[in-house]
């Protein structure tokens, strides 16, 4: 598994659909960038699992998650190299995209503040862990592909990580199980990212 031992089934093949998700995300940004095969096949490794390499680089846990469960390696190659062959399938499918976009989101985002609670990191160190696993892989995916990063963008999308990682840090200071905890935080982010695409939410600018 990603980072929890005893993390619910649940998690793990949400975990896993994330995956796919943001590897496909990451292959159709370079295919629409005229990326050849290997460029596609690296911007979807990395947006797959670029944001949980750099949590694990951080808190010293090597090698890397992806690296110990290389099933992860492996969901990211097929993902990216079907989008090469057929892109314009996955882009007719926008919407459901979008969906398994806030479903990974909030996988990861649960997954890395869980880590990070795990490692005994405080309330902002745990945050930060729990954001950075859910949103650097696009960051870099966005970067090497020559955009904006979306989450310097307006659209709500790390905070809704903030939230869900606040949620979930003090959540796990009560009694509650495990499971529960998890499963509340991940659907407040996969919630939020969601209301925020359908209604057209936006942060405020300066």
């Amino acid at each position: 598994m990603n980072v929890v031992d005893h993390q619910p089934q649940i998690i793990y093949t949400l975990d896993l659909l994330g995956t796919v998700a943001f590897a496909a995300s990451g292959a159709l940004a370079g295919v629409r960038r005229k990326m050849d095969l290997l460029g596609v096949i690296v911007l979807g490794i990395v947006t797959a699992t670029g944001g949980g390499v750099m949590r694990d680089v951080l808190l010293n846990d090597t090698p890397p998650f992806c690296f110990k469960n290389e099933l992860y390696l492996y969901l990211a190659v097929a993902a990216s190299v079907i989008v090469f062959l057929t892109p314009r399938s996955f882009e007719r499918m926008k919407r459901a995209m979008l969906l398994l976009d806030a479903l990974g989101l909030g996988t990861f985002l649960v997954i890395g503040t869980t880590k990070a609670l795990n490692f005994h990191l405080g309330f902002m160190g745990s945050v930060i862990m729990g954001v950075m696993t859910a949103t650097c892989g696009g960051l870099v995916r966005d970067i090497l592909s020559n955009q904006i990063p979306l989450i310097l963008q307006r659209e709500i999308y790390a905070s809704a990580c903030v939230v869900g990682g606040a949620l979930l840090y003090f959540l796990h200071q009560t009694d509650l199980p495990s499971s529960v905890t998890l499963l509340a935080s991940a659907i407040t982010v996969i919630a939020i990212r969601g209301a925020a695409l359908v209604r057209g939410w936006q942060l405020p600018t300066a």
